[in-house]
C-alpha cells in the first residue's frame, strides 16, 4: 500500500459514512451546551442546578463506554454504528414525553440515553477510522474525520441559537421569578415545546442514517486473533502501556476543558454584556453568536493543525498549543470585559487538535487492544461531567477580590491545560510520537 494513502480505498464509502457520525455527534454535543442556562432559566434554577444537563449527558459517555467495546469486539464495527445510531435516535425522540411531563428529570434522563448512543458511536468510529490505512497515516486520518465533528458543533450552536434561544420566552431569569405559579407554568409549557421540536427532528434524521449505514457498509477490516483478548490480560496490557494509562487521564481533562469553555462561555458573556447596558435575552444571544465564532475557529483551526501534523509530530504540536491555551485562559481570568471574550474565543484555536491526537497517540501500537481501549478514551469524556457542574459552583459564588465569580471559575480550564502540556512533554521524552 503507498503509505501517503490517508484511506485505503476499499474503504473510502465506508469512511465517508462514518465521517458523518463524526458530525452527528458533533452536533449533539453543541446543540446542548447552551441548554445549561436555558434549563436554568425555564425551570427557575441555579447554574449548578442547570449543569446537571451536563453530568447526565457525559455521565452516559462514561457508562456505555465499556459495554459498547466490548459489544464491538464481540460484533463488528457496524454493528456497534448501527447500535449508537438506534440509542442517540431514541434518547432524541424521548424529548416528546419528557415535555408533556412538564419536569426536568425526564429530559435529564433522555440525555442519558442519546448519550450512551454516542457513546456507542464514538467508541465504535474512532477505531474504525484508525484501521482504515497504514498505522502511520492513522494520527492524521483521524484528525481528518474528527475535521467534520465541529461541522455538526457549528449547526447544532445555530440550532440552538436561531431556533431555541431567540424562540424561548423573553422574560429573564428575575422575572420569571415574580411569576405566579399558572403563568410560570404557562411559560414554561411553551419554552419546552421549542426547546424540544429540534432534538425531535434530529431522531427523525438518526432514523434515515441508520438505515443507509445498514444498507450501504460493506468493507470491515481483518481481527487480529494473534494475541490474547481475554478481558483481564486486555486491560493488564493496556494499563502496563504508559502512553494509553496517561492519555486516558489527559483526555479527560481535555474534554472537561473543552465542555466548560463552550458552556460558561454563555455566563461570562452574559455578565460583561449586561454591565454595558443589555437585557439579560440579548447578552445571552450575542454570548452565543461569539460561541458559534469560537467553533468556526475550531473547525478552520482543525484542518490547518492536520496539514502542521505532517510537519510537526503529534505530541510537540499538543504541548504548543497547550501552552498558548493555558497563556489565553489567563487572559479570560485577569483581562476583564471584552478582552477576556477575545481570548475564550481564541481558546478554541488550541482546543482543535487535542481530541484526536491524544486518543491517536494513546492507542499507538495496541493492536486489536485499541477495541477496548478506545473505551478507556470514551470514558474520559467524564471530564465533561464532572468539571462543569465544580466549575458551575464556582460561578454561583461571590468571587475572589476584584474578580468575578464568572472570570475566577476558569482556574479549572487552567489547570486542564496545564496536564496536557505534561502529558505532551511526556510523550515527546519517551519519544513515541
Amino acid at each position: 500500500m503507498n503509505k501517503e494513502n490517508v484511506v485505503e480505498k476499499k474503504y473510502l464509502l465506508a469512511f465517508v459514512l462514518v465521517t458523518c457520525c463524526f458530525a452527528l455527534w458533533g452536533f449533539a454535543n453543541d446543540i446542548t451546551n447552551p441548554m445549561v442556562k436555558a434549563f436554568s432559566k425555564i425551570f427557575r434554577m441555579s447554574v449548578t442546578d442547570g449543569a446537571l444537563v451536563q453530568l447526565a449527558f457525559y455521565g452516559g459517555y462514561f457508562c456505555m463506554a465499556l459495554p459498547a467495546a466490548l459489544f464491538v469486539r464481540k460484533y463488528s464495527y457496524k454493528a456497534g454504528l448501527l447500535m449508537g445510531l438506534g440509542l442517540y435516535a431514541i434518547g432524541a425522540l424521548m424529548f416528546i414525553p419528557a415535555k408533556a411531563t412538564g419536569n426536568y428529570y425526564p429530559f435529564l434522563f433522555a440525555y442519558f440515553v442519546l448519550t450512551c448512543g454516542l457513546s456507542f458511536l464514538e467508541t465504535t468510529a474512532n477505531p474504525y477510522i484508525l484501521s482504515m490505512g497504514d498505522k502511520e497515516t492513522a494520527t492524521r486520518r483521524l484528525n481528518l474525520a474528527q475535521a467534520f465533528n465541529p461541522i455538526g458543533s457549528l449547526a447544532g450552536m445555530f440550532v440552538a441559537m436561531q431556533f431555541i434561544q431567540a424562540k424561548l420566552n423573553p422574560l429573564s431569569t428575575e422575572e420569571r421569578a415574580l411569576l405566579k405559579e399558572e403563568q410560570f407554568n404557562a411559560v414554561k409549557t411553551a419554552d419546552l415545546a421549542v426547546l424540544s421540536r429540534p432534538y425531535v427532528i434530529i431522531g427523525a434524521v438518526l432514523v434515515v442514517f441508520f438505515v443507509v449505514i445498514l444498507l450501504l457498509v460493506k468493507v470491515q477490516p481483518k481481527q487480529e486473533k494473534s494475541r490474547d483478548q481475554k478481558f483481564g490480560p486486555t486491560i493488564k496490557r493496556l494499563w502496563q502501556n504508559k502512553p494509553y494509562r496517561f492519555g486516558v487521564v489527559a483526555q479527560f481533562f481535555y474534554v472537561g476543558v473543552q465542555i466548560m469553555c463552550w458552556t460558561f462561555i454563555i455566563q461570562y458573556g452574559t455578565r460583561v454584556f449586561m454591565n454595558e447596558g443589555m437585557t439579560e435575552q440579548a447578552a445571552e444571544m450575542l454570548s452565543q453568536r461569539y460561541n458559534i465564532v469560537a467553533m468556526a475557529i475550531f473547525c478552520v483551526s482543525r484542518f490547518i493543525c492536520t496539514f502542521l501534523l505532517k510537519y510537526i509530530h503529534p505530541s510537540k504540536l499538543l504541548t504548543y498549543l497547550g501552552i498558548a491555551g493555558a497563556l489565553l485562559v489567563l487572559g479570560v481570568i485577569f483581562l476583564d470585559g471584552r478582552t477576556g471574550i477575545y481570548c475564550l474565543v481564541a481558546v478554541s484555536a488550541c482546543m482543535s487538535l487535542m481530541f484526536p491526537t491524544i486518543y491517536g497517540i494513546a492507542l499507538t501500537d495496541t493492536g486489536e487492544d485499541a477495541k477496548l481501549g478506545a473505551a478507556g478514551l470514551i470514558m474520559a469524556i467524564l471530564g465533561g461531567s464532572v468539571l462543569p457542574p465544580l466549575q458551575a459552583r464556582i460561578i454561583d459564588g461571590n468571587g475572589l477580590g476584584s474578580i468575578p465569580a464568572v472570570n475566577l471559575s476558569f482556574i479549572l480550564p487552567l489547570l486542564c491545560f496545564v496536564t496536557i502540556v505534561i502529558y505532551g512533554l511526556f510523550i515527546t521524552k519517551t519519544n513515541k510520537q
